[in-house]
């Protein structure tokens, strides 16, 4: 007798830069949800797909959840709350490095409301930073939290249990066919994921004060009119003030020009083809405090 089929949606969910985006990608196994060393990098619910024989799991990266301080710290937290209470089961990323702190207590706090419902995955992340007994110390004070569904630890990086995380998740599926036909990896439209990987080239060694101000739209991604091999696009980098616009051109346009290279080489391989990229750096003034600029850059 084989076993059912099963397919569903799951999520990870953890204070910003708890390795949510890594093991999604562990996963997944291509680079789908984008990660930077800057925590409060995904804002979309970008989905990656794991094809297996015995089932098909998508995995819907939330951004990290935080006390809000700016309408955008508002809206991304509705979209993490819209999005658990959408899925089959949740993952719950503590870093193995780092104490459990208020910022884990806050989200444990948010999933005890839908864990009656929803199975809840104790996940302690990056082991491969630490000793074998503090990963131990680390499982024994993230169960004080919550009561879990179950409790795995995990290393994206050297892929230590990352294919056990994965069956975890599986278990928890209702059964039912493929959601997605196969070979799909996400169903973002292909303009999101590019302006993602613009804006985690743009991220990459900034000063802090930055992430939080930098969004990213793609104004248009057409093919060169005389080349099948080559597509067009231009976008915009938008920034609240003038002083950031000067930390991002860097000097002469020089960190620009970096970012530009850095994303076209993401971006080709996201596409499979040759790109050529345009980027132009415009000032919002204030734009994460204003419901109009937010709706037009796609929050």
């Amino acid at each position: 007798m084989t076993e059912p089929h099963r397919s569903g949606f799951a999520c990870f969910v953890g204070r910003p830069n708890a390795g949510k985006s890594t093991l999604t990608n562990a996963l997944v196994g291509t680079k789908v949800a984008i990660t930077s060393s800057k925590p409060q990098t995904t804002r979309h619910a970008i989905r990656g797909i794991v094809h297996r024989d015995d089932a098909q799991l998508v995995i819907i990266d939330t951004p990290g959840l935080h006390r809000p301080r700016t309408l955008l710290g508002q809206r991304l937290n509705d979209v993490v709350h819209e999005t658990w209470s959408e899925v089959d089961v949740v993952g719950f990323c503590v870093p193995a490095n780092e104490k459990i702190g208020p910022g884990d207590r806050f989200i444990a706090a948010e999933l005890k409301k839908i864990a009656r419902r929803t199975p809840v995955i104790g996940v302690v992340t990056k082991t491969d930073l630490v000793k074998p007994e503090q990963i131990a110390e680390q499982l024994v004070a993230l169960q004080e939290v919550m009561e879990f569904a179950d409790l795995v630890p995990v290393s994206a990086v050297d892929g230590f249990q990352v294919q056990t995380v994965a069956d975890l998740l599986v278990q928890r599926l209702p059964e039912g066919p493929q959601l997605y036909p196969g070979g799909e990896l996400t169903d973002e439209p292909e303009q999101t994921l590019v302006a993602e990987l613009i804006r985690e080239a743009a991220l990459e060694g900034v000063r802090d004060e930055l992430p939080h101000s930098i969004a990213v739209t793609v104004e248009e991604m057409i093919p060169r009119e005389d080349r099948d091999d080559l597509i067009d696009i231009h976008a915009l980098l938008y920034v609240e003030r003038p002083s950031q616009k000067g930390i991002i051109l860097g000097h002469k346009g020089e960190r620009l020009r970096e970012v530009g290279a850095t994303a076209r080489q993401h971006i080709e391989r996201l596409l499979g083809t040759k790109v050529y990229l345009d980027l132009h750096i415009k000032v919002a003034k204030d734009w994460q405090r204003d419901p109009k600029q937010l709706r037009r850059l796609g929050f």
